[in-house]
Protein backbone atom coordinates (compact mmCIF):
# COMPACT_ATOMS: atom_id res chain seq x y z
CA UNK A 1 0.00 0.00 0.00
CA UNK A 2 1.37 3.40 -0.97
CA UNK A 3 1.95 5.75 1.92
CA UNK A 4 2.47 9.49 1.85
CA UNK A 5 6.23 9.06 2.32
CA UNK A 6 6.69 6.16 -0.14
CA UNK A 7 9.63 6.46 -2.51
CA UNK A 8 7.84 4.30 -5.09
CA UNK A 9 5.44 5.45 -7.77
CA UNK A 10 3.53 2.14 -7.54
CA UNK A 11 1.24 0.91 -4.80
CA UNK A 12 2.72 -2.60 -5.07
CA UNK A 13 5.66 -4.24 -6.83
CA UNK A 14 3.07 -6.10 -8.93
CA UNK A 15 2.03 -2.74 -10.42
CA UNK A 16 5.54 -2.13 -11.79
CA UNK A 17 5.93 -3.37 -15.38
CA UNK A 18 9.73 -3.22 -15.11
CA UNK A 19 9.78 -5.38 -12.00
CA UNK A 20 7.34 -7.88 -13.52
CA UNK A 21 9.37 -8.02 -16.73
CA UNK A 22 12.51 -8.65 -14.69
CA UNK A 23 10.80 -11.48 -12.79
CA UNK A 24 9.41 -13.13 -15.94
CA UNK A 25 12.74 -12.76 -17.73
CA UNK A 26 14.63 -14.23 -14.80
CA UNK A 27 12.27 -17.21 -14.47
CA UNK A 28 12.35 -17.86 -18.22
CA UNK A 29 16.16 -17.62 -18.39
CA UNK A 30 16.50 -19.99 -15.44
CA UNK A 31 14.43 -22.57 -17.36
CA UNK A 32 16.42 -21.98 -20.53
CA UNK A 33 19.78 -22.24 -18.80
CA UNK A 34 18.80 -25.57 -17.27
CA UNK A 35 17.90 -26.90 -20.72
CA UNK A 36 20.94 -25.42 -22.45
CA UNK A 37 23.28 -26.91 -19.84
CA UNK A 38 22.45 -30.32 -21.38
CA UNK A 39 24.08 -29.15 -24.62
CA UNK A 40 26.92 -27.19 -23.03
CA UNK A 41 25.80 -23.79 -24.32
CA UNK A 42 24.98 -20.55 -22.59
CA UNK A 43 21.87 -18.59 -23.49
CA UNK A 44 23.97 -15.92 -25.22
CA UNK A 45 25.78 -18.57 -27.27
CA UNK A 46 22.45 -20.02 -28.36
CA UNK A 47 21.05 -16.59 -29.27
CA UNK A 48 24.09 -15.86 -31.44
CA UNK A 49 24.03 -19.27 -33.14
CA UNK A 50 20.30 -18.92 -33.83
CA UNK A 51 20.73 -15.33 -34.98
CA UNK A 52 23.49 -16.36 -37.36
CA UNK A 53 21.24 -19.03 -38.82
CA UNK A 54 18.36 -16.54 -39.27
CA UNK A 55 20.56 -13.90 -40.89
CA UNK A 56 22.17 -16.49 -43.18
CA UNK A 57 18.78 -17.09 -44.82
CA UNK A 58 18.78 -13.60 -46.31
CA UNK A 59 22.46 -12.58 -46.48
CA UNK A 60 25.47 -14.19 -48.08
CA UNK A 61 27.97 -12.54 -45.74
CA UNK A 62 26.89 -12.04 -42.13
CA UNK A 63 29.25 -9.88 -40.07
CA UNK A 64 29.79 -9.75 -36.33
CA UNK A 65 28.35 -6.22 -36.25
CA UNK A 66 25.20 -7.34 -38.08
CA UNK A 67 24.78 -10.27 -35.70
CA UNK A 68 25.25 -8.05 -32.65
CA UNK A 69 22.67 -5.61 -34.02
CA UNK A 70 20.22 -8.43 -34.73
CA UNK A 71 20.59 -9.75 -31.18
CA UNK A 72 20.57 -6.24 -29.63
CA UNK A 73 23.88 -7.21 -28.04
CA UNK A 74 27.11 -5.37 -27.35
CA UNK A 75 29.59 -5.71 -30.25
CA UNK A 76 32.57 -6.57 -28.00
CA UNK A 77 30.59 -9.15 -26.04
CA UNK A 78 29.40 -10.64 -29.33
CA UNK A 79 32.99 -10.86 -30.55
CA UNK A 80 34.11 -12.58 -27.34
CA UNK A 81 31.26 -15.11 -27.44
CA UNK A 82 31.91 -15.80 -31.13
CA UNK A 83 35.57 -16.43 -30.35
CA UNK A 84 34.42 -19.03 -27.81
CA UNK A 85 32.03 -20.60 -30.33
CA UNK A 86 34.84 -20.68 -32.89
CA UNK A 87 37.08 -22.55 -30.41
CA UNK A 88 34.28 -25.09 -29.92
CA UNK A 89 34.17 -25.57 -33.70
CA UNK A 90 30.63 -24.19 -34.07
CA UNK A 91 31.37 -21.10 -36.19
CA UNK A 92 34.01 -19.80 -38.55
CA UNK A 93 35.12 -16.18 -38.67
CA UNK A 94 36.76 -15.10 -41.90
CA UNK A 95 37.88 -11.75 -43.27
CA UNK A 96 35.04 -10.08 -45.21
CA UNK A 97 35.67 -10.16 -49.00
CA UNK A 98 35.20 -6.39 -49.44
CA UNK A 99 35.78 -4.95 -45.94
CA UNK A 100 38.99 -6.21 -44.33
CA UNK A 101 37.95 -4.69 -40.97
CA UNK A 102 34.88 -6.94 -40.80
CA UNK A 103 34.60 -10.63 -40.00
CA UNK A 104 32.18 -12.86 -41.93
CA UNK A 105 30.53 -15.57 -39.90
CA UNK A 106 29.28 -19.02 -40.81
CA UNK A 107 27.97 -21.98 -38.88
CA UNK A 108 30.07 -25.10 -39.23
CA UNK A 109 28.36 -28.44 -39.80
CA UNK A 110 28.95 -29.22 -36.11
CA UNK A 111 27.53 -25.84 -35.13
CA UNK A 112 24.42 -26.41 -37.20
CA UNK A 113 23.92 -29.88 -35.66
CA UNK A 114 24.22 -28.40 -32.16
CA UNK A 115 21.83 -25.61 -33.11
CA UNK A 116 19.24 -28.11 -34.38
CA UNK A 117 19.38 -30.05 -31.09
CA UNK A 118 19.26 -26.86 -29.07
CA UNK A 119 16.31 -25.37 -30.96
CA UNK A 120 14.23 -28.43 -30.06
CA UNK A 121 15.06 -27.95 -26.38
CA UNK A 122 14.41 -24.19 -26.45
CA UNK A 123 11.16 -24.61 -28.38
CA UNK A 124 9.89 -27.07 -25.77
CA UNK A 125 10.92 -24.80 -22.89
CA UNK A 126 9.23 -21.82 -24.57
CA UNK A 127 6.10 -23.86 -25.26
CA UNK A 128 5.88 -25.00 -21.63
CA UNK A 129 6.75 -21.61 -20.14
CA UNK A 130 4.39 -19.52 -22.26
CA UNK A 131 1.55 -22.07 -22.43
CA UNK A 132 -0.35 -20.15 -19.74
CA UNK A 133 -0.95 -17.40 -22.32
CA UNK A 134 -2.92 -19.78 -24.58
CA UNK A 135 -4.43 -17.84 -27.48
CA UNK A 136 -2.99 -14.52 -26.19
CA UNK A 137 0.57 -15.30 -27.29
CA UNK A 138 0.25 -13.26 -30.51
CA UNK A 139 -0.88 -10.23 -28.52
CA UNK A 140 1.94 -10.75 -26.03
CA UNK A 141 4.51 -10.96 -28.85
CA UNK A 142 3.08 -7.85 -30.49
CA UNK A 143 3.42 -5.90 -27.24
CA UNK A 144 6.99 -7.11 -26.74
CA UNK A 145 7.87 -6.21 -30.33
CA UNK A 146 6.37 -2.75 -29.81
CA UNK A 147 8.65 -2.27 -26.79
CA UNK A 148 11.69 -3.47 -28.74
CA UNK A 149 10.96 -1.23 -31.71
CA UNK A 150 10.13 1.82 -29.60
CA UNK A 151 13.26 1.52 -27.51
CA UNK A 152 15.71 0.27 -30.14
CA UNK A 153 16.89 3.80 -30.95
CA UNK A 154 17.59 4.56 -27.29
CA UNK A 155 20.53 2.18 -27.12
Amino acid sequence: MKTKDSVFQFQSPNDSPGFLLWQVSHLWQRSLNAGLRQIGLTHVQFVLLAGLEWLSYSQENVTQVQLASHAKADVMMTSNVLRSLEKKGFVTREIHPTDTRAKCLALTETGREVLLKTVKIVDQIDSDFFSVLNNRISNFNALLLELVNQNNDHQ
